[in-house]
């Protein structure tokens, strides 16, 4: 496994020099952004009906089961796989 990730990180490197140190962009031209206006505009209008939530709190008692562990006395009690 520590091949193939060594592997990959050299891999990575060469890519990486080869993306870096082989290619050469040039700007040749400066670029101007559009004009552009706005207009004034109108939002959509809604009417909403909406209903009521209501939330109210009650205090309930709920039963938990209890659970009761025991550990193996020894070893030969445990299974092996």
């Amino acid at each position: 496994m520590k091949t193939g990730a060594i592997i990959g990180a050299i891999v990575l490197v060469i890519a990486v020099a080869f993306g870096v140190y082989m290619v050469d962009v040039d700007q040749t031209e400066e670029g101007v952004l559009p004009e552009v206006s706005v207009d004034s505009g109108n939002m959509p209008e809604y009417d909403t009906e909406v209903g009521d939530v209501e939330v109210d709190e009650e205090d309930v008692e709920v039963s938990v089961p209890t659970v009761d562990v025991e550990a193996p006395e020894d070893d030969a009690d445990v299974e092996s796989n």
